[in-house]
């Protein structure tokens, strides 16, 4: 009988570590380590990155360079391919799984692309960062690197 309680403690604390994606969670922009090469880098970013079955819910939110309001959403298979915008500049967004902590996200406005986002999951899960290139929601061009830091 103990060995079975013990089994069963075990499989439930360990089940959520083995199912959780490494990208779910709450990020926050770090304004410091953020760099951009064309555009103005946002002021402040919240992302919510929360697994619903088989997708992942994104929605962020925040402030541009020049004070403009940040809010998107939009969801996206967990193992990649065409996902569904809610909210935001694009109305088409598709993901493709490189690797566990890996992710490339491409982002369309009435089916042609204008952005991307390559996303990356540190090994120890506290950081993610984001390499984007294309238009912004200014229409002006864009390129640089976000890092956000779990919460």
């Amino acid at each position: 009988m103990r060995k079975i309680l013990c089994a069963l403690v075990l499989l439930t604390f360990a089940t959520p570590l083995l199912a959780s994606d490494p990208f779910a969670g709450t990020w926050t922009l770090n304004s410091a380590k953020t760099k951009y090469t064309t555009g103005t880098a946002p002021k402040n970013v919240t992302l919510v990155i929360e697994e619903q079955g088989a997708n992942l819910q994104v929605t962020g939110t925040g402030t541009t360079g020049d004070g403009s309001p940040i809010s998107v959403k939009y969801t996206v298979p967990v193992k990649g391919g065409v996902g569904t915008v809610q909210e935001g500049d694009f109305d088409g967004v598709s993901s493709k799984l490189i690797s566990s902590h890996v992710r490339h996200n491409t982002f369309m406005k009435d089916g042609k692309e204008i952005r991307t986002r390559h996303a990356v999951v540190s090994e120890d899960g506290k950081t993610l960062s984001t390499t984007v290139k294309g238009t912004g929601a200014d229409g002006k061009p864009v390129a640089g690197v976000d890092v956000y830091d779990k919460q």
